[in-house]
């Protein structure tokens, strides 16, 4: 039986994961770039979370291109207004989501 070195609690019921969903700040702003192109720079994350799952399921959600740089997601095409739903569905409190 495998235990959680962070919470104490075997692997099967750790609740690390969510407990550092629930207490991030994102922040999710478009910014230009060349030729006239709008990105989606989703930012914010910390450690407890794994990032390129997270930026994986929102480019199959909005079914865009992007990547992840710098702890930092970005989406090709303005997103700004979807994000936040997404965010939540994955477990993300509502509140710390900054639009």
């Amino acid at each position: 039986m495998d235990i959680c070195p962070k919470c104490g609690l075997p692997i099967q019921a750790c609740v690390c994961g969510e407990i550092a969903k629930t207490q991030q700040k994102i922040d999710v702003k478009t910014e230009r770039r060349r030729f006239g192109k709008v990105n989606t720079m989703i930012s914010g994350f910390d450690d407890g979370v794994d990032i390129k799952d997270i930026a994986k399921k929102l480019k199959m959600k909005r079914a865009c291109g992007g990547t992840v740089k710098n702890k930092v997601i970005e989406l090709q095409g303005n997103h700004k207004g979807h994000i936040k739903p997404i965010l939540v569905n994955l477990g993300f409190d509502g509140e710390n989501i900054n639009e």
